[in-house]
C-alpha cells in the first residue's frame, strides 16, 4: 500500500510541474486542446481519403508488380520448353531427312544396279547377235570361195591340161577340192 501512496504523491508532483512548466512557456490550455482536436480530424480525414487509398494503390501496384515477375518466370519456362521442342522437332526433322537420303541412296544404288545388268544383258544380246551374224556371213562367205575355187580349179585345170571337161569331170573336181578346204 505504501507503494500506492509513493506513485501518488510522484503522480501529483508530475502534475503540478506539468502545469507550471506549461504556464512559465505561456500555453493556453482551450487553444491547444482545439489545435488537438483539428489536428486529430486532420490526421483521421487523411488517413481515411489520402493516406488509405494512396495505400492502397501501393500495394495494388505492388501486386501488379508480384503478378508481372510471376507471368515473366511463367513465360521464361514456356520460352524454354518452346525452344526444347523446336530443338527436338529440328532433331527429329534431321532424322528423318536422314533417312530419307538413305533411302533414296539405296534406291539409287538398286536402280543403277538394275540398269546396268540390263545394259550388260543387252550389250551381252548385242554381241550374241553380231556373233551369230557374223558366223553366218562367214558361212556365207566360205560357200561362195567354196564355189569360186571350186570353178577356178575346173576353169584352171582345163586350160591346164586343154580338154574340155564334162559335167561329171568339173564335179568331182568341186567335190575334191571342197574335202580338201574342208580337212
Amino acid at each position: 500500500m505504501t507503494s500506492l501512496v509513493v506513485f501518488g504523491n510522484i503522480g501529483g508532483d508530475l502534475a503540478a510541474k506539468a502545469v507550471q512548466i506549461g504556464h512559465d512557456f505561456g500555453v493556453d490550455w482551450p487553444t491547444f486542446t482545439a489545435q488537438v482536436i483539428s489536428f486529430c480530424v486532420v490526421a483521421f480525414l487523411l488517413h481515411r481519403f489520402a493516406y488509405k487509398p494512396v495505400l492502397e494503390a501501393l500495394e495494388g501496384r505492388r501486386q501488379r508488380i508480384a503478378d508481372g515477375l510471376a507471368n515473366a518466370e511463367k513465360i521464361k519456362l514456356e520460352l524454354a520448353n518452346a525452344q526444347a521442342k523446336a530443338q527436338e522437332i529440328i532433331a527429329q526433322a534431321a532424322h528423318q531427312a536422314d533417312q530419307l537420303i538413305n533411302e533414296a541412296r539405296q534406291t539409287a544404288a538398286q536402280l543403277q544396279q538394275r540398269e546396268t545388268q540390263k545394259a550388260i544383258a543387252t550389250a551381252q544380246a548385242i554381241i550374241e547377235k553380231a556373233r551369230q551374224t557374223a558366223e553366218l556371213e562367214r558361212t556365207q562367205l566360205l560357200a561362195e570361195l567354196r564355189g569360186e575355187l571350186g570353178r577356178l580349179v575346173v576353169e584352171t585345170t582345163a586350160r591346164v591340161t586343154g580338154k574340155i571337161l564334162t559335167p561329171e569331170d568339173q564335179q568331182r573336181l568341186l567335190e575334191e577340192t571342197t574335202r580338201e578346204l574342208a580337212a
